[in-house]
């Protein structure tokens, strides 16, 4: 699959008070990306949850903050890829502005049982789907 990437449009709600994007906000910004890559692969996270009986949780996140964003810009938040494991999956992440790099990073997500929180493999046609390369 090639990298996935959602259109995000800055509002007021997403500034601080220097007018830039607030640093956190970048977080959600990746983590809506990602929901929509997973939802883009034919997979509901709730639906997820109540045939698989798992959740997706986020173990680390690595930031690096390049440039700021402001009110109303365009951005885009893509997801790659860039390892599995047998519980896990870490992506690749940016948030960018045209051609730059607003944001960077690195967030690994591992697969949990949704009634225990204890780590649980993928679920297969999830796995088949990642290995199949893509989207629905």
């Amino acid at each position: 699959m090639t990298v996935f990437s959602i259109p995000i449009r800055v509002y007021y709600e997403d500034t601080d008070a220097g007018g830039g994007v607030y640093y956190a906000n970048y977080l959600r910004f990746l983590e809506r990306a990602r929901t929509e890559w997973l939802r883009a692969m034919g997979f509901e996270q709730d639906e997820l949850a109540r045939s698989h009986g798992v959740l997706f949780a986020v173990r680390s996140a690595r930031l690096d903050f390049l440039r700021p964003a402001r009110l109303d810009d365009l951005l885009h938040a893509t997801v790659d890829v860039s390892r599995r494991g047998a519980a896990s999956m870490t992506f690749a992440q940016s948030v960018r502005r045209d051609d730059d790099t607003l944001c960077r990073g690195e967030v690994k997500v591992v697969c949990v049982d949704a009634a225990g929180f204890q780590p649980r493999a993928l679920p297969d046609d999830v796995l088949a789907r990642l290995t199949a390369g893509g989207a629905a």
